[in-house]
């Protein structure tokens, strides 16, 4: 995912929302239009968290047997570190990169 090389913010930063909103000309699509991109944004990570993490799984048939694996928990350490969907979302907003379209409201 390409979006994670641009820097993010990993802290809640206060936006004006008039400034926000100026581009779809509604705050409430604006939330939904970053709110479904931070969605998709998640999916692909946890996508990749989990072909990453898939390597390391082991079937076993007693719940005792647990192992820990450093490159497993220096991997979840790395994907819990980067900035949430959501500020990566709005940045991807603010910047312009997000593609949206305006569903046309029937005619009668």
């Amino acid at each position: 995912m390409d979006s994670k090389k641009q820097p993010t913010p990993n802290t809640t930063v206060t936006r004006d929302i008039n400034q926000l909103s100026e581009e779809t000309g509604n705050i409430y699509q604006t939330v939904m239009i970053i709110a479904q991109r931070a969605n998709q944004i998640s999916t692909e990570v946890k996508k990749e968290l989990n072909a990453r993490l898939e390597e390391f799984s082991t079937f076993t048939d007693t719940l005792e047997e647990t192992f820990e694996n450093r490159e497993q928990i220096e991997i979840s350490r790395y994907y819990e570190r980067q900035p949430k969907p959501t500020l990566v979302a709005i940045r991807e907003f603010e910047d312009g990169e997000t593609f949206y379209k305006k569903a046309e409201e029937p005619q009668e």
